[in-house]
């Protein structure tokens, strides 16, 4: 049977007592009701690991002892997603499926179509609502790494950021129904790192597409079925996992 997976900022020493408080101790203690005598699994979210053995729980948390720690090296080619802003709880669900499916970054983007606009305060409030999504999902799907999530890119940012990855050597994915090419047409596999670009409800605007396929980005369809952008970072990752060498490491936990 797999660990049950749970983040702390700090992973003890194999031999050290590991604390387990706050909203990840409430919900190891209470919601999954772990007690003493069970195996865990404690991660920092940055690859390190460490299984333990629980020897106190109370309501809003617990102690373990450390048994041994590891390291997981991320997988590759890294994939970091750039989603183009969804409404309302679509934007959630974005962000939760691509992780669950292996997102290891996640990036904003103000495009024109969207029908969300994030400013001001809604800047802060949306990528933390993003992020705590994207360790809860990472939780769920016991990933030894959080996926980063960062943002607000505007076309032009992200255009000079394309141009930037493309010529340290990463490719770069536009996701779009109309694209002649599709994902297992492009050389994905040889990659170090992909970037992965979702458009909005409404679509890509024509004079974004040029200027990201103009920097370096190449348009591609993922099949006959037009996606919701809820769910394409999610269909592609996907792809991307049997294409390349993603999926050829078995779990870690």
């Amino acid at each position: 049977m797999v660990a049950t997976l749970f983040y702390i900022d700090a992973l003890p020493d194999a031999g050290a007592l590991a604390v387990v408080d706050g909203e990840e101790g409430f919900h190891a203690a209470t919601v999954r009701r772990i007690r003493p005598g069970e195996q865990l699994v404690l991660g920092d979210g940055a690859g390190g690991l460490a299984r333990c053995v629980v020897e106190h729980a109370g309501r809003d948390g617990l102690c373990a002892r450390v048994q041994e720690r590891w390291c997981v090296a991320p997988a590759r080619p890294t994939v970091t997603v750039v989603q183009a802003l969804p409404k309302s709880e679509r934007s959630e669900l974005a962000i939760e499926l691509a992780t669950e499916a292996g997102a290891d970054a996640f990036l904003a983007w103000q495009a024109a179509r969207c029908v969300a606009t994030w400013r001001g305060a809604k800047v802060d409030k949306g990528l933390r609502r993003w992020r705590a999504v994207a360790r809860s999902a990472a939780r769920q799907s016991r990933r030894p790494r959080i996926p980063a999530v960062d943002g607000v890119l505007a076309t032009a940012a992200l255009t000079q950021l394309i141009r930037d990855e493309v010529t340290a050597g990463a490719k770069a994915l536009v996701l779009h129904e109309s694209a002649t090419e599709g994902l297992a047409d492009v050389a994905v596999g040889q990659a170090d790192s992909v970037l992965l670009v979702v458009g909005p409800e409404g679509g890509i605007a024509p004079d974004e597409l040029a200027a990201l396929t103009v920097a370096g980005a190449a348009a591609v369809r993922l099949g006959p079925q037009v996606l919701r952008t809820s769910s394409a970072a999610a269909v592609a990752l996907g792809a991307l996992g049997v294409l390349t060498g993603r999926w050829d490491d078995p779990a870690s936990l």
